[in-house]
């Protein structure tokens, strides 16, 4: 039997000294991990790095055993922007100023420089040092002013630096992708199908207890929770297609009650497919979460054909003069009460006309709970045109912000139940 191909690797450095101090929240590493690994490169490291010159080469320095490092930030025109220089000297190809890139950057600025009043030599310095480039390096067109690069160490890793601006980044990505070098290294990466499960309501220690008594040889497991629900990653290694697709049938069939989808599809892509083939609309009422849920619904392209619109009434005054809430259930239940998650959903299903309608109201804390009504107590209600009503009280774990999200994860739940989708046995 021929040994299958093993997997190029790579490193991924993301530049950032912004990043090391919390300020932001690195959005980059996660999406080149996830795209390397759907190509088949197994990703060794995914490492942050501060606008250090010697942090970066440190870090090149370790990853010069891989097939391939990809680079993001640092590409801009102030002098901490550093990383096309680094990747330079690592590669031992001096750095050169290409006149048509810069002529291309000064293209793309000189409208606004000319509006602006910020045209001349210093405008002049930074499309220069943005046009510098290493020698025999494959430039990638800038999708901002700063271009990506692919250049290649003498026996040594191809290294592709890329913006740092996320936008720029997943821009230029398709790019990068096709250059030469690049597509080169990926046409030997052996492809692989991954498997994605999501459950609902199934912790992690369950999903270890039943893969000790399976073999899962020859396939990388990794379980994720993401939005209240968990995520098994299988990815089987070159030739253990068979044993990965056995190993999430036996997943499912042991936890299908807890089964959103085997195939990866998340519950809101479920939600939409649903309520348009059912050609419903979705009202909402929120307090607690302040139109979470409401965003959460439209985040998906094509959303107006099923979302009809929603209310935050957060005082109970809007709660009443907005959505029909009864004063009197008010005063004798509570603002957080199941009566008043029920009258907010059939308030907000009434106001919009929709065929269903979503209520939620909570305590989010970290102020406001009692001992009957704790802190990340919360009342959900799904209410049908047609007379269904789904209600449940949760108490849900965590900070302000854990709750108003996992409040909208369980809201979420609710509606995938009332739209009668087939198994997703953890709605039930």
């Amino acid at each position: 039997m021929p040994t299958p191909p093993t997997r190029p690797t790579a490193s991924v450095l993301v530049t950032g000294s912004e990043l090391l101090t919390g300020l932001l929240a690195d959005a980059n590493g996660p999406f080149l991990s996830r795209a390397l690994g759907e190509l088949g490169i197994e990703v060794r490291r995914v490492v942050l790095v501060g606008d250090r010159p010697e942090d970066l080469r440190a870090e090149l320095d370790s990853a010069a055993g891989d097939d391939l490092v990809v680079t993001s930030g640092g590409l801009g025109p102030t002098a901490d922007d550093l990383t096309a220089d680094v990747v330079a000297a690592f590669c031992g190809a001096p750095m050169e100023l290409d006149a048509g890139l810069r002529d291309r950057i000064h293209a793309k600025v000189a409208g606004w420089a000319s509006r602006s009043g910020f045209d001349g030599p210093a405008l002049d310095a930074a499309t220069d040092k943005q046009a510098r480039v290493p020698r025999g390096a494959t430039v990638l067109e800038p999708v901002g002013t700063a271009p990506g690069l692919a250049v290649r160490r003498d026996g040594g890793p191809l290294v592709v630096v890329l913006p740092g601006p996320p936008r720029e980044l997943a821009g230029m990505w398709p790019a990068a992708l096709a250059a030469a070098p690049v597509a080169e290294l990926l046409a030997r990466a052996p492809r692989t199908e991954p498997r994605l499960l999501r459950f609902a309501g199934l912790p992690e220690s369950e999903i270890a207890a039943t893969l000790r008594g399976l073999d899962p040889s020859g396939v990388e497991v990794t379980t994720c929770l993401r939005r209240s629900e968990l995520e098994v990653d299988l990815r089987p290694l070159p030739g253990a297609e068979d044993a990965a697709r056995a190993l999430a049938d036996a997943i499912v069939e042991k936890h299908a009650r807890q089964l959103i989808s085997a195939d990866g599809t998340s519950t809101d892509e479920l939600l939409a497919d649903a309520l348009r083939a059912k050609g419903w609309t979705v009202a909402t009422g929120e307090s607690c979460t302040g139109g979470l849920l409401a965003g959460r619904l439209v985040d998906r392209p094509g959303s107006s054909a099923y979302v009809a619109g929603g209310v935050v009434a957060y005082a109970n005054e809007a709660k009443t003069a907005l959505l029909g809430v009864p004063a009197e259930v008010i005063a004798e239940h509570g603002s957080v009460s199941p009566e008043v998650a029920r009258a907010l959903a059939d308030g907000a299903r009434d106001r919009f006309g929709a065929d269903v309608g979503v209520g939620i109201t909570g305590v989010a804390g970290p102020d406001g709970g009692t001992e009957a009504k704790p802190v990340g107590y919360v009342c959900l209600c799904v209410s049908t045109a047609v007379g269904e009503v789904i209600a449940r009280d949760v108490q849900l774990p965590g900070g302000r912000t854990d709750v108003r999200e996992r409040s909208v994860d369980v809201a979420m739940h609710l509606l995938l139940r009332a739209t009668g989708v087939t198994g997703a046995g953890a709605h039930r």
